[in-house]
């Protein structure tokens, strides 16, 4: 199974690969690098993306017409890579920031090393000014690492993780499949709780251990991701909630089918969910920042819940 760093080396390939056959058949390239034509034509969308410079000049000329690939600046790019000393600086912390990445892959820890280490000596005095710089990666770069790793090693995790529709941790066991990203990044596994296949989003992973049981899932036809992660069931009650500028976070951690812009600086945001009855706690949560505006039999029973939280903390006083 693909993973992030799989695609990358098979990208930095690619670009050799292309270079020394001009006008190659879509089929034998793909074919070549034992993958389907899709996975191909989904590369070769990102390559022009890619260059020499981190300001975004000399990037790779590369196009297909679906059955050919032409490459038309190769010798605009095969030049030696000459970098400013503020690139030198950034790829240099970047560097030393991954290579401390917990989970990496020995070999791939090693290698980058290798690569540091000639780049430090290319450098000269801007290695001496990234050395007094240094990144740390938040909790979601070890999860990324870790999942990246049971991809690659077909082995079981376990997580502990924050379902806002619940509000709720919960322990699960996980079959990793791939990670990709959709504006944030996820995984998808397939989830020994509910025996089903799940997308869990890096951000909210708690806690997550590598097991030494293999990773086993199902085979799964993978969904196309192109338009929309979510994508709710048509027969799944559909909740309307208003909330004010402090609550906008709703539409960052909550899938949802629409978001409007209300006059205040706030959002209406409309989504679906199989359990209406689990946004109460959400209407809790947000207090003055919003509301649930229906359907009207859930807004009243957020409004009783907001009564008896607050008869509570009164019997305290």
């Amino acid at each position: 199974m693909a993973n992030a760093i799989d695609q990358t080396r098979r990208m930095l390939s690619l670009v050799t690969y292309l270079r020394e056959r001009p006008g190659a058949r879509v089929s034998e390239v793909a074919r070549a690098f034992g993958i389907t034509e899709a996975e191909l034509i989904g590369d070769l969308n990102v390559l022009p993306m890619c260059g020499t410079s981190f300001r975004g000049g000399d990037l790779l000329d590369i196009d297909t017409d679906g059955e050919r690939i032409w490459w038309h600046n190769v010798d605009d790019v095969a030049q030696p890579l000459r970098l400013a000393a503020d690139e030198a600086t950034a790829l240099l912390v970047a560097a030393r920031a991954v290579s401390a990445l917990p989970g990496l892959r020995e070999g791939d820890r090693e290698a980058l090393l290798r690569a540091t280490s000639k780049l430090e000596t290319a450098a000269g005095e801007s290695a001496d000014a990234s050395s007094r710089l240094s990144v740390t990666f938040e909790s979601e770069g070890s999860v990324f690492a870790d999942v990246d790793r049971a991809v690659t090693e077909r082995r079981r995790l376990w997580i502990r993780y924050y379902s806002p529709g619940r509000d709720a941790l919960t322990e699960r066991e996980v079959d990793p499949i791939r990670l990709f990203t959709v504006g944030h990044t996820y995984f998808e596994a397939w989830c020994r709780l509910s025996e089903d296949r799940r997308t869990f989003r890096l951000d909210r992973v708690a806690a997550i251990r590598i097991l030494d049981e293999p990773s086993d899932p199902p085979p799964v036809e993978l969904r196309d991701l192109s338009e929309s992660l979510v994508q709710p069931a048509a027969d799944d009650p559909e909740v309307v909630v208003e909330v004010g500028p402090g609550g906008r976070w709703v539409a960052e951690y909550y899938p949802h089918d629409r978001a409007e812009e209300l006059p205040d600086g706030g959002l209406r945001i409309t989504l679906r969910t199989p359990e209406p009855g689990t946004l109460k706690r959400l209407a809790l949560r947000l207090g003055s920042d919003g509301r649930i505006v229906a359907p009207q039999s859930l807004a009243a029973a957020a409004r009783d819940a907001a009564r008896a939280a607050l008869a509570q903390y009164g019997d305290r006083v």
